[in-house]
Order: structure tokens, then C-alpha cells, then sequence
């Protein structure tokens, strides 16, 4: 066994994992390690906030498929990934958390930038690891690894800032030598059962979620959609999960998603969930559809077991990969069932579903808006097509405009999509597209975002001029927070306590960080100035002006209430009383 200090086996572990670079911001904890990365062929790229670093790093996951790789200081700059890797877990992405933290003879003494990162981070990834003794730093990184890709979402690694330094006997080890790639169909006798179950099917629906991405099983999907004449719901936030030109594609269900999969989902008997937990969130009523049927019999199949029948009983589980698992079942169905011979009478009904959802979209985008301001709904149909017509990435935000696009986000390919999902933290959508754009280089990147969100990330534009990523971030500014506007206007009587943003102009502060800015508040201005950014390739920041009162439906209004005051002091605020 060669010898080399802890530093120099953990680079060589990230080497053999092929990791060509890591996220974070410069700490003395880690100097010996990061030392080390020029000589290594691995590039440190240096952000202006720790979040932005994980953000980054999950969309490089979801986009390659490769873990993503994140490291700070000791202490406040581990805590400050906290919001990145619950994002990553909910996500399923796999990553690996360097962690220093405080030497270990100094543990317990409450010194500078000591933090109980262990034990923090432990609800919110798959494993929260801590390297033992210096001996084990190699070890224990290889296990981290072993378990980010096997069960698909962040890892920890503690360890004690002192222990980057000593020496010890250490094999260089390929990954294949510790760690298999996940897949397998699982228990072969299940798919007998779920044979049987789409063999019965009159109407049955096809929801297409990540794990369709992520495998790689859309042409099998296509093929077996096609063979049952099954339209295809994409899964909330997965728009990318089945391509929009295909004449089964009926659009995303979940919150601001397509109406017309949600009534044609309304009347399946059978449902083929592949590669989706079916999330609680995701599968809620909108629009006052109740759309979920539950007496649909539901074959689901997802790779972790304990998704399995998680949110809505399962007539068949198949507990295998996505791509396995369909291409087993799609050659069952062809030995056992007759293919679908007429397919026109499910096209026409999706046609027919689709217009009407097209023209009700367009004609809430038409309600009148105040002078000088766009409907946010004009501004996602312009974006959303720039996206569809060249093939973008989008990253998404959470908030009233983003969720939004939920209705306007098409894509033909997979790999397009990425969206904070259920976790929905604010400042995600710029910090992921900065990932995005490291992961595919190539691709044209939009950012779609809100200017609460945009307060979050906008110290990153700097990061994006720095590594020449020309992201292109479409900032909606209304003027205030207004996904929760719309709880003070529903719940609180039009009063807006906290709700309120100002700026002077997001797009000049872009301008004096470095990227390319432009304000617009037509559609003609906003389709020529993501035009002229894709041809520019810079850093862009298009900030749209939009009409602040043109709300979107509450994400849960099932979850306030009106509200009731008992203190004399307060009986005015009580909207029943204050509506006498």
C-alpha cells in the first residue's frame, strides 16, 4: 500500500469517483485538501454563499448523474448548506458534504466556529457519517459515495479539521471496487400480477416521474404508452418527464399544472405511476379537482421501497429501477395483451382536453393589468416558448410567478427540467442554473424567478460572470411577496403585513456586477431580449415587469383558515367582523 496523508487519500477517492470539481467557499479547515486540487485535475469553484454552492450541486446531479461534491469551514459555512441539502434530499439527488469540523481535542469546548454539524444534518440526507480517525478518511469517503448512489440523495462526512493531516497505508481503490451501480427488475412474480391488472384496463393513464429521467426509459415508455394507448401525465415539477410533441402527452399534474392531464387522470381505472413516489403535494386536488381517482387500480414502480404505496395504495408495487422495470413489463405486456390497434379516439380526446386548457390559460392571461406592467401569465407564455424552441434548461423557483409556470414549461427532451419541488425553498432557481450550466455547458440555461426569490441569489450574479456562465435569469418583479399575498387577500382582508418588495431596478444591478441587464414590460421587448441574450451568451438578467395583483390560487388553501379574535384589542381584525 502506498503512503499518503488523509488529504491525499480522500483527493484520490474523489479522482477515482471521477469528480472534476468541487463547490464552497475557501476556509482554512480544508487549505491542506484544497491544496491538493490543481495537481489532482480537480477545479475548486468558489461561490459568494455556501447555499448556492448545494443548489448548484444538485442540479449538476440531476443533470449528469453524477454526485455532486460540496465543502466549507467548520461550522458556519457547513451550516449554511443546511436549506441546499434538504433540497437535495426531497430531490433524491445524490451528493457528498465535506464537512471539517472543530479538532477533535478541542470538541466539547465550545471554541471558535464550533458546530454539532454531525448530528444537524442527520434528518436531512441519507447518511450523516464521521470519520473516526485519521486512518479511516479514505474509507469513509468511499462509504459516502457507496451510499449517495445507492440510495439516491446527499451524504455527510465529518471530520475533525485536524485529522486532513498524518500519514497512512491506503489502497487506491475504483469505485466498482466498493460500490454497484443500482437496477434490476426486483421480484420477477409481481409483474404476472401487474400484467394482469393493465390487461383489464379500459382507461388507463400513464404518469411519468423522475425516475423515467433519470434512467433513461423514455423510448420504452413511449412504446408501451403507444401500445396501450395510454395518454402520459408528468409527474409535479417533472415537466421533462415525457416529451410534449408526442400525441399522448397530456401536460404535469399538481399544483398550477395542466388541467387537462388532471381530468383525463379524473377517469383512468388503471393508473402506471413509473419511476414517481406520487407525492403527497403532488398528487393534492387543484382547481377544485379532485382528480386523484381512488378506485383506480395503481401499478407503481420506484426504485426505494419505502416510496412503494408511501401516499395511495397500490394494487401492484414493483420495487425495482425505472428503466429495468418497464422494458420487463413492456415485454410481458407485448406476450399478453393485444396491442391497441385504433389509437385515434385517446389522441382526439387528448387533443380536445388540451384546447380547452389552452384557451382557459389564454384567456386569464387577457384580464386587464396596470399600466406599464405585463400579466405574469404573458411573460411565462413568451418565456415558455423560448424554452421549448431552443431546447433550453429552465430552472425554477417556488413562489406565485414560478409555480405558474407549471402551466408553460414544455420540453421535448428529458434532463431540461429542474425545480426546487417539495422542499420549495426560495433562491433556488439562479443558484441551480449556475449548476445547470457547469453540467452542460452548451445548453441554453433560463432561470425563472421570482424578485423575492431573485433578493436571495442575486449576490451570485458575480459567481455566473466569474466562470463565464451566461445563465439567462428572467426576474418577475411585481413588487412583492405574492404567493402570500394571496393568503392576506383570501384570509386577511387586504391586509398585507410583510408582503411588500422594493427595488430600484434589478436589471442595472445586474449591469454593475457584470451581467448584460434589460427591462421589459411587453411581450415583443421580452421575446427580443432573451433573443439577443442567446446570441450574446453572457450573464443576463432580464427583469419583467409585471401586475402585482394577478394572483395565483393559494399553494394549500385547505391549510389557513379564516381567522377568529377573541382579544378586544384585536375583534377588528376578525374578517367576519370587520365585513359586517
Amino acid at each position: 500500500m502506498p503512503k499518503m496523508t488523509p488529504s491525499e487519500a480522500m483527493t484520490e477517492v474523489l479522482v477515482q469517483e471521477g469528480v472534476n470539481h468541487v463547490s464552497g467557499i475557501l476556509g482554512s479547515a480544508f487549505m491542506d485538501m484544497l491544496d491538493l486540487f490543481p495537481a489532482a485535475g480537480i477545479d475548486f469553484v468558489s461561490v459568494r454563499h455556501e447555499q448556492t454552492a448545494g443548489h448548484m450541486e444538485d442540479a449538476y446531479s440531476r443533470l449528469t448523474g453524477r454526485a455532486g461534491v460540496v465543502i466549507g469551514q467548520n461550522g458556519p459555512g457547513i451550516t449554511n448548506y443546511v436549506t441546499a441539502v434538504a433540497t437535495a434530499n426531497m430531490a433524491h439527488s445524490p451528493m457528498v458534504v465535506i464537512s471539517p469540523s472543530a479538532g477533535s481535542i478541542s470538541v466539547g469546548w465550545d471554541g471558535f466556529q464550533e458546530c454539532d454539524t454531525w448530528n444537524l444534518f442527520k434528518p436531512i440526507t441519507k447518511a450523516s457519517l464521521r470519520v473516526p480517525h485519521p486512518k479511516r478518511a479514505a474509507d469513509i469517503l468511499r462509504t459516502a459515495f457507496r451510499i449517495a448512489y445507492a440510495e439516491r440523495g446527499p451524504v455527510l462526512v465529518d471530520i475533525p479539521r485536524d485529522y486532513f493531516y498524518g500519514e497512512l497505508d491506503e489502497d487506491i481503490l475504483h469505485p466498482s471496487q466498493y460500490r454497484v451501480a443500482p437496477g434490476g427488475i426486483g421480484n420477477p412474480e409481481h409483474f404476472a400480477a401487474a400484467v394482469e391488472v393493465l390487461k383489464n384496463a379500459k382507461n388507463p393513464v400513464i404518469i411519468s416521474g423522475r425516475g423515467v429521467v433519470d434512467s433513461g426509459c423514455m423510448e420504452t415508455l413511449k412504446a408501451m404508452a403507444e401500445y396501450l394507448g395510454a395518454p402520459v401525465a408528468t409527474t409535479y415539477l417533472h415537466n421533462d418527464a415525457f416529451p410534449c410533441d408526442h400525441p399522448l402527452w397530456t401536460g404535469p399534474i399538481g399544483y398550477m399544472g395542466s388541467k387537462a392531464a388532471m381530468r383525463i387522470l379524473q377517469k383512468a381505472d388503471v393508473i402506471l405511476a413509473v419511476g414517481t413516489r406520487l407525492s403527497y403535494f403532488g398528487t393534492l386536488p387543484q382547481y377544485d379537482i379532485n382528480y386523484f381517482p381512488k378506485t383506480a387500480k395503481i401499478v407503481q414502480i420506484d426504485i426505494n421501497p419505502r416510496h412503494i404505496a408511501k401516499t395511495h395504495p397500490v394494487a401492484v408495487g414493483l420495487c425495482a429501477d425505472a428503466k429495468d422495470a418497464s422494458e420487463e413489463l413492456f415485454a410481458r405486456l407485448r406476450e399478453a395483451v393485444p396491442a391497441k390497434k385504433d389509437l385515434t379516439p385517446v389522441h382526439n380526446l387528448v387533443k380536445d382536453e388540451l384546447e380547452n386548457w389552452y384557451k382557459e390559460i389564454a384567456l386569464i392571461a387577457d384580464e386587464p393589468v396596470e399600466a406599464g406592467r405585463m400579466h405574469p401569465r404573458k411573460a411565462l407564455e413568451v418565456v415558455g416558448k423560448f424554452i421549448t424552441d431552443h431546447d433550453a434548461i429552465a430552472t425554477t423557483d417556488i413562489g406565485n410567478t414560478s409555480s405558474t409556470a407549471n402551466s408553460y414549461l414544455r420540453f421535448k427532451k428529458t434532463k431540461r427540467h429542474v425545480a426546487t419541488l417539495t422542499f420549495g425553498n426560495t433562491g433556488f432557481a439562479y443558484q441551480a442554473a449556475l449548476g445547470a450550466q457547469l453540467a452542460c455547458p452548451e445548453d441554453l440555461t433560463v432561470a425563472i424567478v421570482g424578485d423575492g426569490a431573485w433578493g436571495m441569489s442575486l449576490f451570485e450574479v458575480p459567481t455566473a460572470c466569474q466562470y463565464n456562465l451566461p445563465v439567462i435569469a428572467t426576474v418577475y418583479n411585481n413588487g412583492a411577496w405574492c404567493a402570500e399575498k394571496k393568503n392576506q387577500v383570501d384570509f386577511y382582508n387586504n391586509r398585507f403585513v410583510g408582503a411588500d418588495i422594493w427595488s430600484k431596478s434589478y436589471a442595472k444591478i445586474g449591469e454593475a456586477m457584470g451581467a448584460d441587464g434589460y427591462t421589459v414590460n411587453t411581450q415583443k421587448d421580452l421575446a427580443e431580449a432573451l433573443d439577443t441574450a442567446r446570441k450574446n451568451r453572457r450573464p443576463a438578467v432580464i427583469e419583467i415587469m409585471t401586475d402585482g395583483t394577478r394572483l395565483a390560487p393559494p399553494f394549500r388553501r385547505d391549510a389557513l383558515a379564516l381567522p377568529t379574535r377573541f382579544l378586544p384589542k384585536y375583534e377588528h381584525l376578525d374578517k367576519a367582523h370587520f365585513n359586517k
